[in-house]
């Protein structure tokens, strides 16, 4: 899916018990977790129980510089470190204040966290803090969270009690890491909306929003964190407090449909499996004749190759996609945004030349750039194009992280879920979505049960009225014609 929907971001931890360059894998960590935010990223270490940091806007290698890096590893052997990489969610705006790890000073030290999720009590949590005299610089849950857990704190005799009083706090999705002058401690909310996993690389403990960051630097997988399990890991080693386990999982199934990267492995579950089940259960629901089936990168191609097995349709490589390329302003012409998408994307034409082609995408959400996909195939010599999607129609705001803001957002929305109507308006000969019932098995054998409201409208637990009212407002991202007015990355 180009264009369309975004997760909020990733989180790395280390305790190293090694003489392991913290830094160093930590930036190696979050270029594996760069799929996950692209709008900033950062990294706190802990030099001598001194925690320094360096953050900014942009991409892994434009921010963390070898300099940086140098730097932040010159200043001795750390003992822990915390990275980020962040898209901004719909409270928070791209600058470098909202960009993480957010580090604190208080009486008791200090404090660094990186979070992935959003909270739905926010405003009644300020508002609270407010009044009792909280000053806040940055419209950052993370900032947030820590502020509770510090002033939890000075109340307990352990970092661990802290944070588990702040959780009776706050509530939403949230899967943070903290770090103290002497703890790294691991946190999952009750719910699981999003992922957290232990890794273990030679005698030091890791943490990762997915697992394929442990085969990138090495480590070992240990396990996933439980929702609502406090992990935390000293000089003693790893422990956890699982008072606030037991309720209900909601893992966002987003995670198996698009936002994961296909070589991780999420409570059990293989993404590339997921994928591919995916595929396959699409063509038992509407069979087509055609010639060749193709994926749009990167997330299509693993149902594309799920739809062909099942189908019996050759699978071949529709489409180059240019690596390369950052984030790219969409603007109201036709032809400007056909040429930002070729940049990104270009088809085969030898694949698809004088074929009826079914074209597998993970999902449908703004529709600002599935039509233009269409149009390319086309202009490549594709006879017909027949349109499948590995998930149900986009119907509701998600209020867990991701950037689907409004029902206004939503081009199923606005077509009210007319599957006719909407084939039209993309351009393509016929249009089928996964089920919802096929896309709760998709991950049958997870140990985690799904949160699907984007898909269902049945949110796990209940949203403040205000978030509610906030997000269902008109936003500015079409006008009456439908036209796109807002920077998408691709």
């Amino acid at each position: 899916m180009l264009g369309e929907i975004h997760e909020e971001c990733g989180v790395f931890g280390i305790y190293n018990n090694d003489e392991i360059n913290c830094a160093h894998e930590t930036y190696l960590s979050l270029y594996a977790l760069q799929h996950r935010g692209q709008a900033s990223c950062g990294i706190a270490v802990n030099n001598s129980r001194i925690i320094d940091c360096y953050k900014n806007t942009g991409i892994v290698p434009e921010v963390l510089t070898q300099n940086v890096i140098k730097e932040l590893s010159d200043k001795g052997n750390a003992k822990m470190a915390l990275g980020h990489v962040r898209y901004s969610n719909s409270k928070e705006e791209v600058n470098s204040f909202n960009s993480q790890p957010f580090v604190m000073s208080y009486s008791n030290g200090s404090l660094s966290i990186v979070n992935n999720g959003s909270l739905v009590n926010t405003r009644k949590v300020c508002e609270e803090l407010e009044n009792k005299g909280a000053v806040f610089q940055t419209s950052s849950d993370a900032e947030l969270i820590a502020y509770i857990v510090a002033r939890e704190r000075l109340k307990t005799d352990s970092i661990e009690k802290a944070v588990s009083s702040a959780m009776e706090k706050i509530e939403g999705a949230y899967s943070f890491l903290m770090m103290t002058p002497s703890k790294l401690v691991a946190v999952r909310d009750p719910y699981g909306f999003r992922p957290l996993c232990i890794g273990k690389l030679k005698n030091s403990y890791v943490f990762s929003s997915e697992s394929c960051v442990f085969d990138t630097i090495g480590a070992e997988f240990v396990r996933d964190v439980e929702p609502g399990e406090i992990v935390f890991v000293n000089e003693k080693g790893l422990n956890s407090i699982k008072e606030h386990c037991g309720k209900k999982h909601s893992l966002c199934i987003f995670e198996h449909v698009y936002f994961a990267r296909q070589d991780s492995v999420i409570d059990g579950v293989s993404v590339h499996a997921a994928r591919q089940a995916a595929g396959r259960y699409l063509a038992q629901q509407k069979p087509v004749e055609a010639d060749v089936v193709i994926g749009v990168p990167d997330a299509g191609i693993d149902a594309a190759v799920g739809y062909a097995s099942q189908s019996g349709i050759p699978y071949e490589l529709g489409f180059i996609k240019n690596r390369y390329i950052g984030r790219t302003l969409i603007q109201d012409k036709q032809s400007i945004r056909e040429k930002s998408v070729r940049i990104k994307l270009n088809p085969i034409a030898s694949v698809v030349k004088d074929k009826k082609v079914v074209l597998v995408d993970d999902s449908i959400v703004r529709g600002t750039t599935i039509g233009v996909i269409v149009s390319l195939l086309r202009k490549a010599g594709a006879k017909e194009v027949h349109l499948r999607i590995s998930s149900p129609a986009f119907l509701n705001p998600c209020y867990f992280g991701t950037n689907v803001k409004s029902k206004e957002c939503l081009i199923a929305c606005r077509y009210d879920n007319n599957i006719e109507e909407l084939c039209k308006y993309i351009g393509a000969d016929s249009l089928e979505y996964l089920s919802v019932e096929n896309l709760k098995r998709i991950a049958k054998n997870s140990k985690c049960e799904f949160c699907d409201a984007c898909f269902t409208g049945n949110y796990p637990i209940e949203v403040e009225a205000d978030k509610k009212d906030k997000f269902s407002q008109r936003i500015d991202e079409y006008n009456l014609t439908g036209q796109i007015k807002l920077e998408e990355s691709f």
